[in-house]
């Protein structure tokens, strides 16, 4: 059998341009002029977004693929969907490819949401009749009813979202590509996108190439990760795997951040030397299961006697949600004011309150009324929290999608009449 999708030797390179200055009418006819007697053969600064990519992906499989910012995720997806050319080697396409990588391609503003269905039908090299034979149920599922007959651009981002999927899952191409877009639809929408991405795999034997950065989602949908560094292929092998590589090695995950002169505050009243996660052992780590608490520590020195501050916390998900924040109270309502000195001050995030993903924590000396901040870093830190199925959690043995922006364990009571 071979490959969905055959890729050699693939390159994509960008060229770097320097946003010019604004200028006054004048200065645009003089450069002009100016350019008219001036070498233009200098170098230009030029960038590959993808060096030297080999990957074969078979009918049927459904492939996750991950890496930082930049590592050349939706550059790969938009070569394969033929949205851009590659620089160098080739990618050669078995079966019709239905894409979904930015809200909104393939649509056109003007035209309705029923027209647009029929565009991108066609587009995939459709006809009308199949088409029509899938309208019905690409309506119900985007949930977009009432404003079919609507010209899109009346539409908001997430209708435009879940038309959008609604076409690409419907329309029954071999080759299914959704890059991080579903992060723009509710929670609610992004598991019946998952749902739905699975059925029309297991059901239909569709190849599917799967862009996100939620690893808890990318676990139950996909046995097969790709990992991108800097736009190079790094390995592709078991999920679980390469998330443990990705988390480890590529996603940087910071369990400790040291300042050895101190990060001082804008006035000098307070140093920062050190910030770090750790166990309640007091092991430094950037990994944690549901059940166990996570400690968060600050290592400074006050220079300034009688200085009024306290404590907070920031912490986001991997979608930059903000998660939580805390703040010492009890340092606000008693010992506000502190000597010259050294100290450590920790919070502890309980057990059974995080759900799955990677997170990171911001830490913050300051004074809240009126607010004046000495010291804030944000996002600095960064752990990963896991299910051990071996351990007592809120989901028990459940293995289903399980979603919530936190995971708490509360006690349930039980009486019979």
């Amino acid at each position: 059998m071979k490959p969905a999708i055959e890729i050699r030797n693939l390159g994509k390179e960008y060229q770097l341009s320097t946003p010019q200055p604004y200028g006054a009418l004048r200065d645009s006819i003089s450069g002009t002029v100016k350019n008219l007697f001036r070498n233009t053969s200098g170098k230009k600064e030029k960038f590959w977004a993808l060096k030297d990519i080999n990957l074969d992906i078979m009918p049927g499989e459904r492939i996750g693929i991950i890496g930082r910012n930049g590592a050349g995720k939706s550059t790969l997806l938009k070569i394969i969907s033929r949205i851009t050319p590659p620089t160098t080697g080739h990618a050669i396409i078995r079966g019709r490819v239905g894409s979904l990588l930015e809200v909104g391609t393939g649509f056109h503003p003007e035209l309705t949401g029923r027209e647009n269905i029929y565009l991108n039908g066609s587009i995939l090299g459709l006809r009308k009749a199949e088409i029509t034979k899938q309208l019905d149920a690409i309506i119900d599922f985007s949930g977009v009813e009432r404003f079919i007959d609507t010209p899109l651009k009346q539409y908001s981002s997430g209708m435009q979202l879940r038309l959008a999927f609604a076409v690409a899952a419907h329309l029954e191409p071999e080759i299914l590509l959704i890059d991080e877009v579903l992060a723009v639809g509710d929670l609610e929408f992004q598991q019946k996108c998952i749902g739905k991405m699975e059925e029309v795999s297991k059901a239909h034997g569709r190849t599917i190439l799967f862009v996100t950065h939620n690893l808890d989602s990318l676990r139950k949908f996909c046995t097969t990760t790709v990992l991108l560094n800097n736009g190079e292929l790094v390995e592709k092998g078991d999920t679980e795997k390469i998330i443990s590589l990705y988390v480890s090695k590529h996603l940087e995950t910071n369990a400790e951040i040291n300042w050895p002169d101190g990060l001082s505050s804008p006035n000098g009243e307070i140093k920062l030397y050190r910030a770090w996660l750790h166990d309640e052992a007091g092991n430094t780590r950037s990994r944690f299961d549901t059940t166990e608490k996570t400690g968060i520590s600050m290592d400074y020195e006050v220079l300034q006697d009688e200085l009024a501050y306290t404590h907070g916390l920031n912490v986001y998900n991997q979608e930059q949600v903000n998660i939580f924040n805390s703040h010492d109270v009890a340092g606000m309502q008693t010992a506000l004011k502190k000597k010259k000195g050294r100290y450590t001050a920790t919070v502890w995030i309980p057990g059974h309150l995080m759900t799955e993903g990677i997170f990171t924590a911001g830490v913050a000396l300051f004074l809240p009324n009126p607010l004046d901040v000495f010291i804030h870093e944000n996002n600095r830190l960064s752990f990963e929290v896991y299910t051990d199925f071996n351990k007592l959690s809120a989901r028990g043995q459940y293995a289903e999608s399980f979603p919530g922006v936190v995971r708490p364990l509360l006690q349930w009571e039980l009486s019979k009449k």
